[in-house]
């Protein structure tokens, strides 16, 4: 998941997880972590098959920090209703996670739904003062822009009613 996040070269971190899946494929994590690696790849219906196989394999787990891979991966394919409803959902379990806040407000922002949006940055204001991430993860350069054009929206300040 280091080089996932950190390195630059997704694929390598593709390739260990596929490796290490291959040689315990049993493995709930395992699943889990291939599926933040797809999302940061770009590969979201894989993503969500390998979130819902983690759910499978460890179904006492918290589906919290599933349900913000699988709302994001929705998110960066454009399916907005499905990606808002799984962050909603995400959120119930995991209030306190941050960049679940972030993706929902961009999707929201792209729903046309600014008031909403602007209410889930609200909402990420009280739990950090960082609202755009320091680290982008998405490695499409598409997906970066579908994400960061929302929440900036989202986060730019409320424009005065003219008269």
């Amino acid at each position: 998941m280091a080089l996932g996040r950190f390195g630059d070269n997704i694929d390598a971190a593709v390739a260990l997880i596929d490796r290490a899946l291959a040689l315990n494929p049993s493995s709930a994590d395992g699943w889990y972590w291939s599926g933040w690696l797809r999302v940061f790849a770009g590969r979201a219906d894989l993503a969500i098959e390998h979130f819902q196989a983690s759910m499978r394999l460890n179904p006492r787990d918290g589906r919290g920090f599933h349900l913000a891979g699988i709302g994001t991966a929705h998110f960066i394919n454009g399916r907005f209703a499905e990606a808002a409803a799984a962050l909603r959902a995400s959120l119930d379990e995991l209030p306190s996670f941050t960049p679940t806040y972030r993706t929902l407000a961009s999707c929201l922002t792209h729903m046309g739904r600014l008031d909403d949006a602007r209410a889930v940055i609200e909402r990420l204001r009280s739990l950090t003062p960082s609202v755009v991430p320091a680290i982008q993860l998405f490695r499409n350069p598409e997906h970066c822009e579908l994400f960061l054009s929302g929440l900036g929206l989202a986060a730019s300040p409320v424009e005065p009613a003219s008269a």
